[in-house]
């Protein structure tokens, strides 16, 4: 899979109020933008006093439907495609119902781990932490597989680097080819940071990863979720 395609709509089949309370929908968005919301159907309720109760019924949005994340922390993102690296991403666009009634605001936080698949890289989401609300909810949701590699030599120009964020074992190999690395910070206590310099050095080469989060991981629910 190419690392460069962009964001595709994509469509979900089902929200859910409640246990009994069921509507058939879809998903529609034209951009990436938070002033550009996601639609996720109409919710209908099977009686009057069900929906009275809406603000004690359960909200589900159902498997498959895709939520857009951007990376606020850095450009791009480097890992090896052996490692696991934790990583925060954010909710991209307000998630609405056709009814406009606001299910997952934009800036909403998502915390997962990069790791290790079917021969590539994937995120796998761990928890929503809802922006409006004080509260985390787990949630069961990946982005796609990002297969494609590129390899670091001593010739590779190392402005690939810089604004970036390297998982800590990508980093230790790098440092390898090119020397001494300074991180201006590190994320998640296990080694995402951002590198301001680097000095050219050594002659190995690695196999890396590189992500644009902003157009790469959107992620899909693989279960339904409750809010």
């Amino acid at each position: 899979m190419s690392i460069s395609h962009s964001w595709q709509p994509k469509t979900a089949l089902l929200l859910a109020l409640g246990m009994t309370s069921t509507a058939i929908l879809g998903i529609s968005a034209s951009a990436r933008a938070v002033s550009e919301p996601y639609t996720i159907g109409q919710v209908f309720s099977q009686s009057e006093e069900r929906y009275d109760q809406i603000e004690n019924s359960l909200v589900v949005i159902p498997a498959g439907a895709v939520i857009p994340v951007q990376y606020e922390e850095a450009e791009r993102i480097i890992v090896t495609p052996e490692e696991t690296a934790p990583a925060t991403l954010t909710v991209a666009a307000n998630i609405r119902s056709s009814s406009r009634e606001l299910l997952i605001p934009a800036g909403s936080k998502i915390e997962g781990e990069l790791q290790p698949a079917e021969d590539g890289t994937q995120f796998v989401a761990q928890e929503l932490i809802l922006d409006d609300r004080d509260r985390s909810i787990p949630v069961d949701a990946t982005s796609e597989v990002i297969t494609e590699t590129r390899t670091i030599t001593k010739e590779t120009n190392p402005d690939i680097l810089k604004g970036a964020a390297i998982g800590s074992v990508a980093a230790t190999v790098i440092a390898e080819i090119f020397g001494e690395i300074d991180f201006l910070e590190v994320l998640g206590g296990a080694g995402l940071g951002a590198i301001t310099e680097v000095l050219l050095q050594g002659s190995e080469e690695a196999e890396v990863t590189v992500i644009d989060p902003n157009t790469e991981l959107d992620l899909t629910l693989q279960s339904d979720l409750s809010l």
